[in-house]
């Protein structure tokens, strides 16, 4: 089973708006998700940028400890969830800033929807919670969004 994420700040595929990046706000954009399947205890969700000059994917937000009866998450909320550590060594979200001139780079927008409550705290890296999820995941879906500094 999949689960359907869509924002209203960008379409799939399409570029983010500046709001959403290093350059402007940076705060993070609305986001909206079905098909969350009956005996999900927690959700997840993972942003990275793969296009990075970097040997792993740039890790721009790791959110963990969502409520299943949430649907979505307002522009700039984390709707509750605790917030690990990104690449840029907050526990918040990081909007996209690729380098100057290295083209156009695709944001991934990861939700997970997992078997089992975490016993987490606040902090954990990408790394980390996706070890812990390891063999909870009962679905996932992804929504990817594109940003190019010029």
């Amino acid at each position: 089973m999949a689960i359907q994420i869509t924002s209203t700040a960008f379409e799939p595929g399409g570029p983010i708006p500046r709001k959403y990046t290093g350059e402007g706000p940076d705060v993070s954009p609305a986001l909206s998700w079905t098909g969350v399947p009956a005996g999900s205890k927690e959700l997840a969700l993972i942003c990275d940028d793969p296009d990075a000059p970097t040997p792993k994917p740039w890790v721009h937000w790791v959110l963990y400890q969502l409520s299943t009866s949430l649907t979505g998450l307002r522009e700039g909320d984390a709707g509750g969830g605790l917030q690990g550590k990104n690449d840029f060594g907050q526990n918040r979200y990081g909007g996209p800033m690729p380098p100057p001139g290295h083209g156009v780079h695709h944001y991934h927008f990861k939700m997970y929807a997992l078997d089992t409550s975490l016993e987490a705290g606040s902090g954990w890296t990408k790394d980390r919670l996706l070890a812990a999820m390891k063999g909870h995941i009962l679905a996932e879906g992804e929504l990817i969004g594109t940003y190019e500094r010029k």
